[in-house]
């Protein structure tokens, strides 16, 4: 009897979903409450300050923005971290020995990357429901949007990982790149609200377009057009994709 080509990719597909599920308090509920203080401290400051779009309240503006940071951080989170403690503890052998093609290895962990991104995700917005009003607008924007990012911050996790020798290389990335571009990216606030010179610097941030489209999903007004959106984050997914791929097929940092 042959085994399916498939048996690999799923079995490492388990493994990655497994590693965060078997420490769900550290990897899902830990990021949940700091988006939870997040939300508190801002709409205790802020909400009765400032509307947004005209009449939507600061509060429910802000949720959709720490929902998808959340998602976009815990999705890099998982792809990086994962081969880089492999990498580290020198198990990642036993991931590379078996007949598992360079697709299926960045799919497993892309995937996984983004059901990490999603249950975070899920669970800031649970949490954030009884403290605001919030529509779905176009649910179907929602899912693609939170879809898309985590499959670029997946991506990029993956790159991390198989760039970072140590564990300071794979922080440096995080807090010199995905932070800033993230925290950036109109989580807080709208760009309409930015000097034009700031406009112009945020529409030349990815991050940017993937909040704004995900905001759209809830309130059917965003800062840009979702088209516009969905165009860049889609073209940006397919060049990391691109990339990521050619550095498995290189072995590049992976195999001697």
């Amino acid at each position: 009897m042959h085994e399916s080509p498939f048996t690999g990719f799923r079995t490492l597909l388990y493994k990655e979903v497994l590693r965060f599920w078997k420490v769900s308090f550290q990897t899902v509920m830990a990021p949940v409450l700091n988006a939870l203080l997040f939300l508190l401290i801002f709409s205790h400051v802020l909400d009765r300050h400032v509307t947004v779009y005209g009449d939507i309240a600061y509060t429910s503006f802000l949720v959709p923005g720490l929902v998808m940071m959340s998602l976009l951080q815990n999705a890099f989170a998982n792809s990086s971290s994962s081969l880089i403690q492999s990498k580290i503890t020198g198990n990642i052998i036993f991931v590379l020995l078996p007949p598992l093609s360079y697709h299926q290895f960045y799919a497993a962990y892309v995937l996984a990357a983004v059901a990490r991104g999603l249950f975070v995700g899920c669970g800031v917005l649970l949490v954030a429901l009884p403290f605001v009003e919030l529509s779905f607008a176009q649910p179907l924007w929602i899912l693609t949007f939170a879809v898309l990012g985590g499959a670029i911050l997946g991506s990029l996790g993956v790159i991390a990982g198989i760039w970072a020798d140590k564990f300071d290389q794979l922080a440096g990335f995080q807090n010199f790149l995905i932070l800033p571009l993230t925290m950036l990216s109109g989580v807080f606030y709208s760009i309409h609200s930015l000097p034009q010179l700031w406009q112009d610097v945020s529409h030349a941030n990815p991050f940017f377009f993937m909040i704004d489209g995900f905001r759209y999903g809830f309130f059917g007004q965003s800062d840009v057009s979702p088209w516009l959106s969905l165009a860049v984050v889609g073209v940006s997914f397919v060049l990391l994709a691109a990339l990521t791929l050619a550095m498995l097929a290189r072995g590049y940092k992976l195999r001697a």
